[in-house]
């Protein structure tokens, strides 16, 4: 199965650079963020008030881990990296990509986290979930692709060229 998995911060762009990458590629899209609006029946940020953190993190890991995909692009959501058994799961089907973006350009993109459906436990910063989950992507990523703030294109160029050295895409 060859699959590209997008993993990284919420509004790095995982789901519209991953909506590009499909068309240029001509492979399928899956939103991970929406396959569990779906199964739930319900919006992110209504789980996460529902069920809190841990039950939005548990119900993320079981939906990443059921997803079933070939030739597609798979843009997940900034929490994926919680679930051990959604990220064995995609690894195994997937090159991951993390999309790495400087801070800066995170906290400018994401003015209202809450309504966004961002995990963020009681008392946690934006900047505290950065350094929290960084080294989480690095370590689950097959490939780093380092984003600039140029813009959609420009980092979707980027990313293109990022698998195309590794030996990902032709």
């Amino acid at each position: 199965m060859k699959n590209i998995v997008l993993i990284g911060m919420p509004g790095v762009g995982k789901s519209t650079i991953g909506v590009i990458l499909a068309k240029l590629l001509g492979y399928s899209f899956i939103d991970t963020d929406l396959v569990i609006q779906h199964e739930c029946g319900m919006l992110l940020k209504d789980i996460i008030a529902d069920k809190g953190v841990d039950g939005f993190i548990e119900t993320e890991n079981s939906v990443c881990s059921g997803i079933r995909a070939d030739k597609s692009v798979i843009a997940t959501g900034g929490s994926v990296i919680y679930g051990s058994d959604a990220m064995r799961h995609l690894k195994n089907i997937a090159s991951v990509v993390y999309l790495e973006q400087d801070f800066k350009v995170i906290s400018e993109r994401l003015k209202d986290i809450k309504n966004r459906g961002v995990v963020l436990r009681e008392g946690q910063t934006l900047s505290d979930l950065y350094k929290e989950r960084s080294p989480l992507y690095l370590s689950y990523a097959d490939v780093v692709c380092r984003l600039s703030d140029d813009g959609i294109e420009a980092n979707t160029a980027t990313v293109i060229e990022c698998l195309k050295s590794k030996g990902i895409i032709a």
